[in-house]
């Protein structure tokens, strides 16, 4: 919605006007006041956006999580390169399904821009292991399978990383 050194000018703002009611012993407002400018700096770390692109793709409504994407205009000044490196992440999972080559150019940009959570980088990349197989380059598929199974230390992408080693037995 708004550019991320706007988000800090108005948490900013309203971080003085918090102080200022304190001041005037109005303790209740400025607590309030302080807890509104937090919501501006949680988006400045977190993009709006981002955030319900992931809500829309946990119902796997594929549409819904694009057409929130779409509302972030130049991600490269809008976003922080964490931020950047999940739009890119995002925009991978969604293109998998269809586009094999698009989808690859951007989760190896996910990866370069680095994602937050070891689960997403593992995701990222046993995504990348399977494009890699259906392209019949079966070195690289197993090099990021090895590292997906590293990052995945709740055992959560299990079941995939099997089936990925069963059909790659196949090829």
């Amino acid at each position: 919605m708004f550019h991320k050194n706007i988000k800090l000018i108005i948490a900013t703002l309203i971080s003085i006007w918090g102080v200022y009611e304190f001041t005037e012993v109005h303790i209740l407002n400025g607590i309030s006041i302080l807890l509104l400018a937090g919501i501006f700096v949680l988006f400045y770390f977190k993009n709006e956006f981002i955030l319900l692109a992931f809500l829309q793709l946990r119902k796997q409504n594929f549409p819904g999580a694009q057409k929130w994407l779409t509302y972030i205009k130049k991600p490269e000044a809008a976003l922080t390169t964490k931020q950047q490196g999940y739009y890119n992440y995002l925009h991978g999972i969604m293109l998998s399904q269809t586009n094999m080559t698009q989808s690859e150019k951007y989760l190896r940009k996910a990866i370069r821009l680095g994602l937050s959570m070891d689960h997403d980088l593992a995701m990222a990349k046993l995504q990348l292991a399977g494009i890699a197989m259906t392209k019949r380059r079966k070195r690289e598929a197993t090099n990021l399978m090895a590292e997906a199974k590293k990052l995945d230390k709740h055992g959560m992408l299990k079941e995939q990383m099997q089936m990925m080693k069963q059909q790659m037995k196949k090829i």
